[in-house]
């Protein structure tokens, strides 16, 4: 797995995946959104973390400047 992510790509993703997760977790949301918040804040969280983003490898797309 290559980065296919910049820099300030990754802070915006950690930091919205922890708000979904918060929103989910902390009883803001309930319900169906709140269960479907619990699972999805993962997908940015981990992208993040990670910095690659296999929606951008399946479209050859890059924010990461080579």
């Amino acid at each position: 797995m290559k980065m296919n992510e910049s820099g300030l790509d990754r802070v915006v993703r950690v930091v919205l995946g922890i708000v979904i997760l918060m929103l989910g977790w902390g009883g803001v949301v309930t319900g169906g959104w709140g269960t479907f918040f619990k699972v999805i804040g993962f997908l940015p969280l981990l992208t993040g973390l990670i910095g690659f983003c296999p929606a951008y490898a399946l479209f050859r797309f890059s924010t990461r400047k080579a």
